[in-house]
This record gives structure tokens, C-alpha cells and sequence, in this order.
């Protein structure tokens, strides 16, 4: 095997770049996520190490001491951070010019020749999914050999691969917990509205669903959803109970772990046997009967995208939910104790200052225990983003759709709404929601329970606000 280094790159204070983040760049209150999708080849090569240097804080110093003895290095990138990557890969070649370095992730997946003519310090670029590619050029086979990459041959030719065949058992992937366990600290990762310290993983690939703003399926994953047994899902789970007592949350980050309901019960009724809290990534359209399965055996939180309150922007992004659907399932999780986190997204087709108001008021009455409000990104590779571009909505000036910070901008515009406009209404968005008394009085409540949750919603309220004096210098 080659000397093997896994990397998620240093970047922006507080940037997350992962393949768990659905949008790279800063975030209102300072998060990370896994860097699941290098922690899964990297499990399948021995000896290797993964560096995500984000969450540790780690500058490019320590990183570059360690490939100097680096045969092989694998960064993971994205349309935001593509720039910075090929700069850090630049200091690794110069470190140690007898390195090969590949880029993986959606943005190369989609624009592989694109990224190796942009990129000189690129060897190849792994399409689609890329776990036993990875694995297979760690063992040291001929570039020519290996499917499912974009190479530069020895004559500087950039060369494509035949696609790698879909992988359909997944049961075959070894667990991604024992790399973190090897190498991250688990309280470097944090999201707002789980319990800390968490830990994510994925127990399938593929969503059914045709958003078309959703980068991963459209990418990497496709639309069908391919699943571990819920023996290897919960199996892992044991195994990660054990490596790690402190962990006080699971979270599931399938795109839709609900897709299948049956499985999802299969899990669920493991996961009970365990004993442990988990959260996962769902659907507005589950029936209450399943809802009352998952929450009688650890369920404490879902993740919804709700995207719009409008129904005809539903319908122009394929969500395939009905806005009354989601009323009821919201109200089902309401009764039955489960909390939501629900995610919203400014500027998608269709968006006029009266729908925006319209998806303030649907989100402050269905009452979700906490928010994210994003602004329609849209990466090369989706509907969204040929759409964009057939119609003139996207600008060569936000096509890395961050500013110079990392901090997420409003990179299309309409006619009758412009990027400002977009971009504003985040901030008011956040306001109209949570500067409510009943969400107040809420928080507060939650606060005087626990001396920890009250450190730390402190803690993000300032951020909060730091991030939101860090938006307005961009709009000026």
C-alpha cells in the first residue's frame, strides 16, 4: 500500500467543507460535520491517516511535515473551496515532489477535465463515488488500470476512465467510526442543534427525490437509495458505543433516511435495543405511525428541508411535497416530542418578495424547535445550476457562490429580485423567527434546565451576531 494521506484542507476560520455539509462555507454559529466521505476509503486503506484540518484548527505547518514522507495524498473538495485546494496542493508537491495528489468530491465529479486543466498540481480526479477507486490507486496500479478517474498521462494528456460500476452492497463498506476514532477528536465536532459531542455516518447512499438544487444525488450518490442491512448499521453502532461513552448523539446523514419506512423501523427497533439517542435526516411526508416507531426507540431529533412555504416553488424545484403535508407531519412530530430542525432556502426559482414572506410566516407557524436558513446555491452538476445558466441568473462574479470570507452569497438574481434582496432577507428571516416571545420564552425555558445548554446557546447567540455584523459589511 501507498503512503496514504487523506485531507480535508485548512481553509476559512470556521469553514465546513465536508461532504456532510449540504453548503460549504461558514455558518451562522460555528459547525462542523464529518469528513465521512474520506473517512470511507481511508478505512479500506491500511496504514493511511485522515487530516481534517478545519475542526482542529490545524494550519498548513504540521501538514506538510507529514507528507514529506507521503507517497499518495486525497483532498476533498467543492466549487467554494476548489481555489484554496489546489493552492494547498500546490505546498504539498512543492513540499515533496514525488507525491501524487487526487482531488475527489462533486465539484471534480462533474468537471473533471475542467478541474485538472485549472489545476496543475492535480494527478487525477475520482468520478462518482470513489472508495475502492482510491483504494485501488493506493495499491499502487497504473493510473490506466483503475476506473472511475480523470487523469494527466505522462505526455501531460488529460485521460477518462470508463465509469466505476455502482456499488450495490454497501455492507461491503468497513465502518468509518474506527477512523475517527484512530484519528479526529469527536468533541471538535459540532452542530447547533445536536447534542455534543455527536457523531454522523451513513447507513445508505441515493435519495428518490429530484430536488433540483441537491447537489449529492445528482453528483455522486444518484436517486436510488442503496442501504446497509440494519444488522451492519446497528452493529457499528454497538461497536461505536463502546470506542466512544461520551457521545451523547448518533446522527444518520443519509440524505433521506426515511425513504425506505419499513428500514427505517428495522433500525430503529436495533437502535432501541441499544439504548442510544439518535437523530437523522427526513422527510415532511412521514406517517405518524412510523414517526411513533422511531421516536419508542431513541428518535430525538429530525432534520427537514422544507425549502419554500410556497407551493408553486415547490413544485418548480420537484420537491414533491405538498405545503399542507408538511403542516400535518410537523404537527405529528410536535405531539409526539420529536424536535425538528428545519432548513429553508432564499432565492430558489420562482422566489418574489411576497413568497419570501410567505415562507417567514409558514416556518414561524409551524414552529420548528430551531432553523437554518441558507440561499439557493447553485453547484455545477444540478438541474438548478443548467438552469441558472440558461436563463441568465447566474453572474461569473458568484459562481464560487462565497465571498472572500467564506461566507455563503446570494449567487443568482431574477429580474423582479435582485442578490441583495435575497441576501437580506436571511437576516430577516432569523429575526421574523426567533425575536418572537413564544420562541424567547422557549429558549430561555431550555436554558434555565441546564446550566451546559445554557453555556452554550450564550455561546451561539453571540456568534450569531458576529456573523450577522460579518454579513452586513458584504452588503455594504
Amino acid at each position: 500500500m501507498m503512503k496514504t494521506l487523506f485531507l480535508q484542507p485548512p481553509s476559512f476560520d470556521g469553514f465546513d467543507g465536508g461532504a456532510g455539509s449540504r453548503y460549504q462555507a461558514r455558518r451562522e454559529i460555528k459547525s462542523f460535520w464529518y469528513p465521512t466521505w474520506l473517512a470511507q476509503p481511508a478505512a479500506l486503506v491500511p496504514g493511511s491517516r485522515l487530516i481534517d484540518a478545519p475542526p482542529a484548527r490545524m494550519g498548513m505547518a504540521p501538514i506538510l511535515a507529514d507528507v514529506k514522507d507521503r507517497e499518495l495524498v486525497v483532498i476533498h473538495t467543492s466549487t467554494p473551496s476548489f481555489a484554496n485546494d489546489v493552492k494547498v496542493a500546490a505546498q504539498l508537491k512543492e513540499a515533496n515532489p514525488a507525491l501524487k495528489i487526487g482531488f475527489v468530491g462533486a465539484k471534480v465529479a462533474v468537471q473533471p477535465s475542467e478541474s485538472l486543466a485549472a489545476g496543475a498540481p492535480i494527478d487525477f480526479v475520482a468520478r462518482n463515488e470513489f472508495d475502492f477507486t482510491i483504494k485501488e490507486i493506493a495499491e499502487g496500479r497504473d493510473f490506466a488500470d483503475v476506473d472511475g478517474i480523470s487523469y494527466r498521462d505522462a505526455n501531460g494528456v488529460i485521460r477518462h476512465n470508463k465509469d466505476r460500476a455502482v456499488l450495490e452492497d454497501m455492507d461491503q463498506l468497513p465502518f468509518v467510526t474506527d477512523v475517527y476514532k484512530r484519528d479526529l477528536r469527536i468533541e471538535d465536532y459540532f452542530i447547533g442543534y445536536l447534542m455534543h459531542p455527536y457523531i454522523s455516518l451513513y447507513t445508505g447512499r441515493g435519495c428518490k427525490s429530484r430536488c433540483t438544487f441537491c447537489l449529492w444525488p445528482q453528483t455522486v450518490g444518484g436517486h436510488r437509495y442503496r442501504v446497509r442491512s440494519p444488522e451492519h448499521v446497528a452493529e457499528e453502532i454497538r461497536q461505536a458505543k463502546a470506542a466512544f461513552p461520551q457521545v451523547r448523539e448518533f446522527f444518520f446523514d443519509d440524505d433521506t433516511f426515511t425513504d425506505n419506512l419499513p428500514r427505517a423501523e428495522a433500525i430503529a427497533r436495533e437502535l432501541g435495543k441499544l439504548g442510544v439517542t439518535w437523530s437523522c435526516n427526513a422527510k415532511a411526508n412521514v406517517p405518524r405511525k412510523t414517526l411513533e416507531v422511531l421516536k419508542a426507540n431513541g428518535l430525538r431529533l429530525l432534520l427537514v428541508g422544507y425549502e419554500s412555504g410556497n407551493q408553486q416553488i415547490l413544485h418548480n424545484i420537484k420537491k414533491g411535497m405538498l405545503v399542507s403535508v408538511a403542516e400535518q407531519f410537523t404537527k405529528d412530530c410536535h405531539d409526539l416530542g420529536i424536535k425538528i430542525h428545519g432548513t429553508f432556502i432564499l432565492g430558489l426559482p420562482g422566489e418574489t418578495k411576497e413568497t419570501i414572506q410567505e415562507t417567514i410566516k409558514f416556518a414561524t407557524r409551524i414552529n420548528p424547535h430551531t432553523i437554518q436558513v441558507s440561499l439557493a446555491a447553485p453547484y455545477p452538476g444540478t438541474a438548478l445550476y443548467k438552469q441558472a445558466l440558461e436563463n441568465g441568473w447566474l453572474d461569473a462574479k458568484h459562481a464560487e457562490l462565497i465571498d472572500e470570507s467564506g461566507i455563503q452569497i446570494a449567487p443568482l438574481n431574477y429580474e423582479h429580485l435582485s442578490h441583495t434582496e435575497i441576501f437580506d432577507n436571511v437576516e430577516t428571516f432569523y429575526k421574523k423567527f426567533y425575536f418572537r416571545a413564544p420562541k424567547i420564552a422557549s429558549i430561555v425555558g431550555e436554558m434555565m434546565t441546564s446550566r451546559q445548554m445554557m453555556v452554550r446557546r450564550l455561546r451561539e447567540g453571540v456568534e450569531f451576531f458576529q456573523f450577522l455584523r460579518e454579513r452586513n459589511k458584504i452588503a455594504a
